[in-house]
């Protein structure tokens, strides 16, 4: 089974995939957050997906903004269109920052595609957190 995770924006959600191993990640598309809910439809319909991850906005003092709150109403009607997948917040601080050093946004494609290079890290950080929890 795979993890897919999200990054949940106002205009824009990056996602990434895991292998079936759970080992690796790997950026894999970015949609219209509108168009969020069709695009998880097709996506399970398509893959093995037994969990997603939501990147979780917290600030860099740990409260949440208003931003977190938008995201976790999203993750919470999310869950309740997909129960057979498990739902997941995993603390997404710094991520967005780590998907610019890796790659340079110099058009609005490149913009666009960081979402999924940083659902990419937060995926990375919760498969490296569930192969140590095993």
């Amino acid at each position: 089974m795979k993890t897919v995770a999200l990054d949940i924006g106002d205009v824009w959600t990056g996602s990434a995939i895991s292998d079936e191993l759970g080992i690796t990640a790997r950026p894999y598309q970015t949609v219209k957050s509108t168009e969020l809910t069709s695009f998880i439809h097709e996506l399970i319909e398509n893959e093995p997906i037994e969990t997603i991850v939501v990147g979780y906005p917290k600030t860099m003092g740990g409260t949440e903004s208003e931003q977190t709150k938008k995201v976790v109403l999203k993750k919470d009607e999310l869950e309740s269109i997909f129960p057979q997948i498990s739902w997941v917040l995993w603390d997404e601080r710094l991520s967005s920052k780590q998907a610019s050093n890796i790659k340079k946004t110099k058009t609005k494609e490149d913009k666009i595609a960081s979402h999924s290079v940083a659902a990419a890290i937060v995926l990375t950080n919760y498969l490296l957190y569930a192969s140590i929890k095993k």
